[in-house]
Parts: C-alpha cells; sequence; structure tokens
C-alpha cells in the first residue's frame, strides 16, 4: 500500500470468495458548494456570480433533456434521454405476484475521452479490491 490512508467501502462473500473494497481517503464527495467556492478561487468572481452560473448551466442541461435532446459537452462528456424497456417486476412482500414495471425516461451520461483518460489514470491510486479466500 502506498502512504495514503485508506477506509473500508464494502466487504462481502460470494462463491467462497470474501470481497474487501478499499478507498483511499482522497476519494471524496464534491457538493455544488464546493465547486462554487474552489471556481470563485480560481477566478477571483464572487461565490455568487459563480453559483448564479453554475446553476444556469444545470438548469439549461436539465430543460433541454426533459425536452428530449441530448447534452454534449467536448472533452465532458455527453447527456441523453432515454426509455428503459417495460419490464415485470416482483413484489417483495409477496413474491409469487407479478408486478408491471412500465417504460420510463432515463437521463444516462457517456464520459469523453478526456474525462475516461483522466479517470483511468488516477483509479488504480485510489480504489483497490482484495480478494481473500474463505476455505
Amino acid at each position: 500500500m502506498s502512504s495514503y490512508s485508506y477506509s473500508l467501502l464494502s466487504l462481502h462473500a460470494a462463491r467462497g470468495v470474501l470481497y474487501i473494497e478499499i478507498v483511499s481517503d482522497l476519494m471524496s464527495t464534491i457538493t455544488k458548494r464546493d465547486l462554487v467556492v474552489r471556481i470563485s478561487n480560481e477566478t477571483g468572481l464572487t461565490q455568487q456570480q459563480v453559483f448564479d452560473v453554475v446553476q444556469k448551466t444545470l438548469d439549461a442541461v436539465t430543460l433541454d433533456l426533459a425536452q428530449g435532446n441530448t447534452v454534449v459537452m467536448r472533452n465532458f462528456g455527453t447527456f441523453e434521454v432515454r426509455q428503459t424497456k417495460a419490464k415485470v417486476g416482483r413484489n417483495p412482500k409477496d413474491p409469487g405476484k407479478d408486478v408491471p414495471i412500465p417504460p420510463r425516461a432515463v437521463v444516462k451520461f457517456k464520459p469523453g475521452k478526456e474525462m475516461k483518460e483522466k479517470v483511468a489514470r488516477i483509479l488504480p491510486a485510489i480504489q483497490q479490491q482484495v480478494q481473500v479466500d474463505l476455505d
């Protein structure tokens, strides 16, 4: 292991193998507020100005997707609306009973080439999966 500190993310067993997923503490959740503060510090714009631009961008993307449009951001990725197929599910309280699940619209994100390359380079440093034989 490197000098980073690590946290246990998940632990599960399947077919006699114990899977332990360990993630570096470097990986964290970034909120809209975190982005606003970072961009404000880097650009010299006020946090309110940055927030307004970020919010307007997200609103525009959401509106276009709601109208069925595809949103392409070069080197970042593509957002598009797709329809899921209708399927039959099971009621967990009554597994013998079929429950029809109607088709619905969902947003799919396909990362751009530049994002894929950057994420691929950092992944080995922040995530590691360890297998331990239970036998």
